[in-house]
């Protein structure tokens, strides 16, 4: 699929109702692993809404027995970002999972006909059907996520697809490691 100008898409005008679902985990392990970053879920959210009505934002995460990541969850909520969140769950003998693929395949469906462009943040391949589907359904469908590990069949089922790694410092927040300084010694000489 060929890489369009998003300032100029045809297919996206200001009257479009839009819906914006984020695969967090997604998201934040694809930034991590590739650019040992985080991602700055503010600006995708605006790029991927292009100037039109933004009817729901949805982050859907996933949330540990210490909720170490309430603050990440408010900060989402001062974006406007509603958040959606399951606890992790832990296996027997160890084995984690946190998957949101049903829910958020859900959500796109049940919210569809308030819509007019259905955007999802996440380069899984598992969400081809919800594409096909929405398509089927007369709604435009579009993706956004990091190039190197976004699935090829789902970005040829998207209407458009806009890849994050083309303009990392808009889309990524880099974690800066201060430098450790030792500190001087204070015990007087003798």
């Amino acid at each position: 699929m060929s890489q369009r100008p998003r300032t100029s898409h045809p297919l996206k005008h200001p009257d479009q109702r839009v819906g914006v679902f984020i695969d967090v985990q997604n998201m934040y392990y694809s930034a991590k692993n590739l650019f040992g970053a985080k991602v700055n879920f503010g600006n995708i959210v605006k790029e991927a809404t292009a100037g039109r009505k933004l009817i729901r934002a949805i982050a859907y995460v996933v949330s540990t027995e210490g909720k170490e990541e309430q603050p990440f969850f408010d900060a989402l909520y001062n974006l406007g970002i509603e958040t959606k969140d399951k606890p992790l769950q832990i296996f027997y003998g160890g084995e984690k999972k946190a998957d949101w693929d049903v829910g958020i395949a859900v959500d796109a469906i049940r919210l569809s006909p308030s819509l007019d462009a259905i955007v999802l943040v996440s380069g899984d391949g598992d969400y081809v059907p919800l594409f096909e589907y929405l398509r089927n359904q007369g709604k435009q469908v579009e993706m956004v996520a990091f190039g190197e590990t976004a699935s090829s069949r789902l970005i040829d089922a998207a209407d458009d697809f806009i890849n994050l790694s083309q303009e990392k410092d808009k889309f990524l927040i880099r974690v800066s490691r201060r430098p450790v300084v030792p500190k001087k010694n204070t015990t007087p000489l003798v």
